[in-house]
């Protein structure tokens, strides 16, 4: 087939890659422009720009799609069968999604109506969901609420992350798309239109959301602890003073102790009471130190039980 593809971070890679693999005529890559990342604000390529380069393919990053007639005007000369969109990182106009023949099509990581929006991957664990998966899908002016074309679901492990389940997405994303296509060249008559009365929305992920509150389940904090990692990252006070927690890790036990207390510090981890249960903090990052396991940290620094963590 004839396509644009659409994406930039990535979690787009494993897509591209399989189009280029499966042979498809990739019309052109439009991707987000380079941008200074890091601490020495060093000009960055997207990811999907690294892999379009390795196969000579032809890169457009447009600082706007909305509004952009040059654009809209070059996609179309092109004549694309489909347009294959995958985390680009801006809202279509609706002057975009009609110019492929056979629509607009997007890999949502979730399995909708279920958490539409930014965060899908992130709030799937938050929530504690046993499962998620992806869902291929048309794309429509609304946010993620486009028919659905084809469902690929998997389990969350109980001590995924956002990244590690991010990475593996990634690639089942990949797998339904392919899977997907002779419906997509066929058509779509395959297509189902969403349950809007069943829709979540999964909202951006703020900073604010890494404060622990200790009055929680072990359950919910362990949930929001790999949830938030690695970005914002969850995080609680010791002495006032800030302290990221990265990994964790729960046993049924309560004590008599109020919620944050940290009952004991071994080479386990940090053993802190919470609403519901103990949890261990196994690694963690104190101000201006690098992330590191509990154990490791005590040799150089007291942790003194009976303390209460938070605000």
């Amino acid at each position: 087939m004839n396509i644009i593809f659409m994406g930039t971070p990535d979690f787009s890679v494993p897509t591209l890659q399989m189009l280029i693999d499966e042979g498809h005529n990739i019309l052109a890559v439009v991707t987000q422009p380079d941008r200074p990342k890091g601490r020495g604000n060093k000009v960055l390529m997207p990811p999907v720009k690294e892999l379009a380069l390795k196969y000579d393919l032809p890169i457009l990053q447009p600082e706007r799609v909305k509004g952009n007639e040059e654009f809209l005007n070059h996609i179309k000369t092109l004549n694309p069968d489909v347009m294959v969109v995958v985390a680009y990182g801006q809202i279509l106009p609706e002057s975009v999604l009609e110019v492929p023949s056979l629509g607009c099509i997007n890999i949502h990581g979730s399995l909708l109506p279920k958490y539409r929006g930014a965060a899908p991957i992130q709030w799937s664990i938050l929530n504690e969901e046993a499962e998620t998966g992806v869902t291929i899908m048309y794309m429509d002016k609304g946010m993620d609420t486009g028919d659905m074309l084809y469902k690929k679901s998997m389990p969350i492990d109980p001590t995924d992350t956002y990244e590690t389940l991010h990475d593996k997405m990634k690639v089942v994303g990949a797998e339904a798309l392919k899977a997907a296509f002779p419906m997509i060249q066929a058509g779509g008559q395959e297509r189902q239109k969403q349950d809007d009365d069943q829709a979540t929305y999964a909202s951006m992920i703020q900073k604010a959301l890494g404060e622990i509150r200790w009055e929680k389940s072990n359950h919910e904090i362990n949930a929001q602890v790999r949830g938030l990692n690695p970005w914002p990252v969850a995080y609680t006070y010791y002495e006032g003073q800030p302290i990221k927690v990265w990994q964790t890790s729960m046993t049924n036990e309560n004590t008599q102790y109020a919620p944050g207390t940290i009952i004991e510090v071994d080479k386990l981890g940090m053993h802190v009471q919470t609403g519901s249960g103990i949890l261990i903090i196994e690694e963690m990052q104190a101000p201006n130190k690098k992330r590191m396991p509990v154990s490791e940290y005590i040799k150089g620094n007291s942790i003194e039980k009976g303390r209460l963590l938070g605000n």
